[in-house]
């Protein structure tokens, strides 16, 4: 018997390591008929901006709500996302950008209220509002539902906007100036843009029991081939490959260290666009810079050096969790002191 450990500490929310079996159509090999490493390239002179955007919600406070004689599930939430933007090449500084929180309401039935601020004792705090985000579902967790999606969104539009136009480098020839690596798989707003999905624990096992051994064989910076796959429920593919960032330990399993990236593809398509595979080949060279290491993050190397310092700077935008329960508790209670009076 071999006995290895995950990377990951065990307080984490998943580990590192599932594999999940996925139900999917066959996968579909794009790049090479030959299932084999392929090198890292340089990362290209043209590529001058890279923006790491991540997102974090909170669920401050869960609450039931009672109206016409129907109980409701909700909660008061808090969401950040920003990007940490920085030179490929080492030529600036990495910098923070576009940090912002927002605090909503999150309910089930779709129950519509008012915007609600909490207003503290001292002005100079500052009021919290929370705008109410419903959905038709009303269940114990439909709140938590309603956060995910708020932040997902907003992480979204955040990727969309500061990412290039894949259809100018495919069609006109266009050189990679930006590229976005957005934390998690890619999503409907990400079409058409030059987003790509670090997806940092292998939940899912897409690959077949006889692909599978190329993950362990890798070496740092090297990647898959490009494969394509549909998700089950979706019209449009995905472009998928992975890369190792850094050798296993001894006593991790022979999957730690690497890294699952994807990006959209057109609904039907026989070949790899000429963005997709720009950002392919340079993607090893690039997130092995990017990875960060064991003695200074317990996810390393897959949460990346940018990744860990957007956490700190979302958590810091939404408030400290204490006082913000505190505002919440004191507005409850000074509503019931209204509905008695």
């Amino acid at each position: 018997m071999r006995i290895r450990l995950d990377p990951w500490p065990s307080e984490t929310q998943s580990q590192q390591l599932e594999l999940k079996p996925f139900e999917r159509p066959v996968l579909q090999d794009l790049e090479s008929p030959r299932w084999e490493a392929v090198a890292p390239k340089p990362i290209p002179e043209s590529l001058e901006y890279v923006s790491v955007v991540d997102g974090s919600p909170r669920m401050e406070a869960r609450l039931t709500l009672e109206e016409g004689g129907r109980l409701f599930f909700g909660g008061y939430g808090a969401y950040a996302v920003g990007a940490v933007e920085l030179d490929p090449h080492g030529r600036r500084p990495a910098v923070l950008r576009h940090v912002a929180a927002k605090r909503i309401l999150a309910t089930g039935g779709d129950l519509r209220l008012d915007p609600t601020p909490l207003s503290p004792r001292n002005p100079h705090t500052g009021d919290l509002i929370y705008h109410c985000v419903s959905l038709p579902e009303n269940t114990v967790d439909t709140p938590r539902h309603v956060l995910q999606r708020a932040m997902l969104e907003a992480e979204q539009n955040l990727s969309h906007d500061l990412s290039s136009n894949v259809e100018e480098i495919d069609e006109e020839g266009a050189p990679l100036t930006t590229l976005t690596l957005q934390d998690g798989p890619v999503r409907g707003r990400n079409s058409g843009r030059a987003v790509l999905g670090y997806v940092k624990t292998l939940q899912t096992q897409y690959l077949s029991s006889d692909r599978e051994y190329l993950l362990a064989e890798l070496k740092p910076g090297e990647r898959t081939p490009v494969i394509h796959f549909n998700y089950p429920g979706e019209e449009q593919g995905r472009y998928s490959w992975y890369v190792r960032l850094c050798d296993a330990a001894p006593y991790q399993h022979v999957f730690a260290g690497v890294m699952r990236l994807e990006m959209h593809a057109p609904h039907e398509t026989d070949r790899i666009p000429r963005s997709v595979q720009l950002i392919a080949d340079l993607s090893g060279e690039l997130l092995c810079r990017l990875a960060s290491r064991p003695h200074k993050d317990p996810r390393a190397p897959q949460n990346l050096i940018p990744t860990h310092a957007l956490e700190v700077a979302v958590r810091r935008a939404m408030g400290d969790p204490a006082l913000v329960m505190r505002r919440i508790r004191q507005h409850v209670m000074h509503t019931l002191g209204k509905e008695t009076a």
